[in-house]
C-alpha cells in the first residue's frame, strides 16, 4: 500500500488567492524539489500515511452540518512529488472538493477540481504550463512578487487562469511595505493581475 509523507493535516481558512476566506482542510506533504528562501515549511518532519489514513483523519474535521463539499487543499512542500490521481479519486468518493498548490515544475493530477500554480525560477527547475506538454493546466497563477519580480516572465498563462500577484513576506516591515506598494503600482498599470494578500498572517490564523 502506498505511503505518503505528510508534514501536517489541519483545518483552517484558505488565506491566499481565489479561495481566500473559504474553510478548508489542508494536507501538507513533506519534501520539495526546490529550496526557495521564503518557504515556511519544515521539510524534515513527517508521518507516513496511507490514503485511507489521510481520509480518516480528514473525516474527523468535517463539520456535522456542512451541506457543501468541504475543500481539501493538497500543499507542501511540493505535493506533485507524491499526490496522485488515486488519492484525489478517494477524496472525491468521500465527498471532498480537491485543490492543489504547486510550483508547477511537475505534472499535477488531472482530476483535481482546482490547481494553483505558484511559479518559481529557483533551484534549476522552471515552471511548465504549455498546453502541448499534456499537463493539467492551472486555474490560478499566483506569482510571489518582490522588487526583482517581472510578472511578464510567467506569461502567457493559460487563457482561463486567474492571475494573482502576492507580495513576498521578507520578514522586514520596511521592505514589505515597499514591496506591497510596488505590487499595487504594478497591478494598476497591468490590471489583468489581481492582488493576493496572505490573510492568514494579517488575521493571525494558521
Amino acid at each position: 500500500m502506498k505511503q505518503y509523507r505528510i508534514n501536517d493535516i489541519f483545518y483552517s481558512l484558505q488565506g491566499e488567492g481565489r479561495n481566500t476566506g473559504r474553510a478548508a482542510l489542508f494536507v501538507r506533504f513533506a519534501g520539495c524539489n526546490l529550496r526557495c528562501p521564503f518557504c515556511d515549511t519544515d521539510f524534515d518532519d513527517y508521518r507516513l500515511m496511507s490514503a485511507d489514513d489521510i481520509v480518516a483523519e480528514l473525516a474527523g474535521y468535517r463539520p456535522p452540518t456542512a451541506d457543501d463539499r468541504l475543500l481539501v487543499v493538497l500543499t507542501g512542500g511540493e505535493p506533485t512529488l507524491q499526490a496522485d490521481e488515486a488519492l484525489v479519486d478517494l477524496l472525491h468518493r468521500h465527498g471532498f472538493e480537491v485543490a492543489m498548490e504547486s510550483n508547477g515544475t511537475r505534472p499535477a493530477p488531472q482530476n483535481l477540481d482546482w490547481l494553483t500554480v505558484s511559479p518559481k525560477l529557483t533551484g534549476g527547475e522552471r515552471t511548465e504550463m504549455r498546453d502541448e506538454n499534456g499537463w493539467r493546466q492551472p486555474d490560478e497563477l499566483k506569482v510571489i512578487f518582490d522588487e526583482h519580480t517581472d510578472p511578464e516572465t510567467y506569461l502567457p498563462a493559460p487563457s482561463h487562469a486567474a492571475l494573482y500577484l502576492q507580495p513576498c513576506d521578507t520578514g522586514s516591515a520596511e521592505r514589505n511595505a515597499m514591496i506591497i506598494q510596488r505590487c499595487i503600482d504594478y497591478i494598476k498599470q497591468h490590471p489583468q493581475w489581481r492582488l493576493s494578500l496572505q490573510t492568514h498572517k494579517l488575521a493571525n490564523f494558521k
